[in-house]
Parts: structure tokens; C-alpha cells; sequence
């Protein structure tokens, strides 16, 4: 018996799945949720092996969510937003399925899923998911990250610096730094470009923090915090920053 979890806030897509579900004994829904922090824990809860999973949800999206989770399951995603699910993730989710779907269309996707099963490694693929720019608009106004066993949304307009730390990217803010396992190219792709620049292979910097530029020695030079922290620029990030100010 496989264990699935349908993510949707439409009651009535929810409704739709579990219908269509009834078809496939071998399949249990083991938890229906209605947003993105509910479908987190019920992952973490249920572990379940299939994620019907929405993309456009209150309070984090669906992309968001899967972020959160350590070890992620297959996932069929089930949106009214094809530009989402088709450009961002066709190559990673198990399938997408565009409403209003089918009985059929549905069917085939199990299938699919079902194929596909003993071949998927999630780890690979949450990977992928992560290194693929979602591109969407909350992208760019806010970051969801984990800390510790709560969710937090942390407004891009809070953020000082972001800085490279191993496999994951530290967020600074005025009120404290946070962990994401993403990387810099991510961010800067994914960030407003006239907001953040990335000064240094390890560093990108929110301007809105900077409140000047420092020379060192051998025409080298460092950005100055409104914290007070000390930023330093390569030659090719020097350069951007003049550029993006119109220096």
C-alpha cells in the first residue's frame, strides 16, 4: 500500500483527486491539507511516497513547501498555472496535471508515477527542484526558510547580505541570520538585480543596506554596512557595484 497527501486549498480540488483515487485501492490518502505549513508537517508526519500538490496556495506556494522538506516525495502537481508547472518543473515533478484534469489525464500521471517509482532517487530530485529558478513573483519579495521547527517568511527588504556557507546560503538580517540550501547563482538569478548585486563569489548585497564604498590596499575595496560590517568586493563586483549605482 502506497501512501499519498493531496496539497490543495480548493476543497473541491482536493475532492476531485480523492474521487479519482478511489479508482487505485492500492493508493491511501494518508492526510488532505489546505496550505503550504500544513502540508509540511504532514509530510514530515506521513512520509508519504506520492504528493498531489497545488502551486498557487496561501501563505507559501507549493515550490516554497518543498523547499522545507528534507527528503521529498514524488510529486504530481495539480495547477491552474501551466506556466509554472510546465516551465519551472516539467523535467522534475513526476507529472503536472492542468486544471480541470481529466479521470483519464489523471490516470495516465498515476501511471506514469508508477513507472517511474523505482527509478526516482527524491533526494535527486529535491536537489534539482532547488538549482531550477522558480521565478515567480514571490521570489522576489520574500524567503521561506526553516528554523529549527517553524517556518519562517523572511520580506527580501530585510535582508543585508547574503553570504556562501558550504552547501547552503546564509541569510543576514536585522534580526538574525538564517540557513537555505540554495546557492549564490540561485539568489542571483532569482533577486531583483537593481536591489541586490553580487559583489564577490561569496557575497551578494542588498544596496539598500551599503552606506559606502571603502579603497584598501592594491585597488582592492570592501563595502561598508549600515551595521556596520565589512563586505569585500572582487574587481568584477567592484565594478557591477559602481555600475548599478551609476557611479
Amino acid at each position: 500500500m502506497s501512501k499519498c497527501l493531496i496539497i490543495d486549498d480548493e476543497p473541491l480540488a482536493r475532492s476531485i483527486v480523492a474521487e479519482y483515487l478511489q479508482n487505485h485501492p492500492d493508493i491511501e490518502v494518508a492526510q488532505e491539507c489546505g496550505d503550504g505549513f500544513e502540508g509540511v508537517k504532514a509530510i514530515m508526519q506521513h512520509q508519504p511516497d506520492l504528493v498531489f500538490l497545488d502551486v498557487q496556495m496561501p501563505k507559501i506556494n507549493g515550490f516554497e513547501m518543498l523547499e522545507l522538506v528534507e527528503h521529498a516525495p514524488s510529486v504530481i502537481f495539480t495547477t491552474a498555472f501551466d506556466e509554472y508547472a510546465i516551465k519551472a518543473f516539467e523535467a522534475n515533478a513526476v507529472d503536472y496535471l492542468l486544471k480541470p484534469f481529466s479521470r483519464a489525464r489523471f490516470d495516465a500521471a498515476l501511471q506514469k508515477w508508477q513507472e517511474k517509482r523505482k527509478s526516482i532517487v527524491p533526494e535527486a530530485k529535491l536537489q534539482q527542484l532547488e538549482e531550477t529558478p522558480a521565478k515567480q513573483p514571490e521570489e522576489q519579495v520574500r524567503i521561506v526558510v526553516k528554523a529549527g521547527n517553524n517556518i519562517r517568511i523572511i520580506p527580501v527588504a530585510d535582508v543585508q547580505y547574503l553570504e556562501a556557507y558550504d552547501d547552503y546560503v546564509k541569510i543576514h538580517t536585522k534580526d538574525g541570520t538564517f540557513l537555505k540550501k540554495k546557492t549564490m547563482g540561485y539568489y542571483e538569478q532569482t533577486l531583483n538585480p537593481s536591489q541586490f548585486v553580487r559583489v564577490h563569489r561569496s557575497f551578494i548585497l542588498a544596496l539598500s543596506s551599503l552606506t559606502r564604498i571603502e579603497p584598501l590596499e592594491k585597488d582592492t575595496h570592501v563595502a561598508l554596512l549600515k551595521s556596520g560590517i565589512r563586505i569585500p568586493l572582487s574587481k568584477s563586483g567592484y565594478t557591477k557595484l559602481r555600475s548599478v549605482l551609476g557611479l
